[in-house]
């Protein structure tokens, strides 16, 4: 079954075979790679594009949705459940074409799937973990009523750099 919300500057959706093209413009940008884990390729190519539909399409349960503006798929929130004693949980990711910043479409679209976190997949708690250097991604989080728990000092490393990263949460 496909999913559809309309959270009026987005739609939030499954993704489809036919956003492959759409997926690899806007996806290949080292600006974004820069803030993602480092599953997320970079170059990304339609070969990336292909392997991660075939990968979403495969998956049980529908955790990582597109985000549509005119019709275009150009941004991606993705839903990572816990297991064993964090299964209540999931940690949500999540990135957007360039062209697209400063729109609100970020903040919108993480407030809809928080809200289908907690009432189609029963979580209680919905978590981020943003480098320090990502103000764009606090300030998303912000908005979308996240609070931030703490700082999680040299946390992580990305691109061979030691970075911070901050433990934001939305509880139900």
């Amino acid at each position: 079954m496909a999913i559809r919300m309309d959270c009026g500057v987005c739609v939030v959706r499954s993704w489809r075979v036919e956003d492959a093209p759409s997926l690899a413009i806007y996806a290949n940008n080292r600006e974004i790679w820069l803030n993602l884990r480092d599953q997320f390729p970079h170059p990304y190519g339609l070969a990336d594009a292909e392997a991660y539909l075939r990968l979403v399409s495969e998956r049980p349960n529908e955790t990582s949705f597109a985000i549509e503006v005119a019709g275009q798929a150009v941004g991606g929130v993705s839903l990572r459940p816990g297991h064993d004693v964090e299964r209540c949980s999931a940690e949500i990711g999540y990135w957007l074409g360039e062209p697209f910043w400063g729109r609100g479409i970020m903040t919108s679209a993480v407030r809809a799937v928080t809200e289908y976190a907690f009432d189609q997949l029963g979580l209680t708690r919905v978590f981020a973990v943003p480098f320090a250097r990502n103000p764009a991604s606090s300030r998303v989080l912000d908005k979308a009523g996240y609070e931030r728990e703490g700082l999680m000092r040299r946390s992580a490393v990305k691109d061979g750099v030691i970075l911070d990263q901050y433990l934001y949460a939305k509880v139900r």
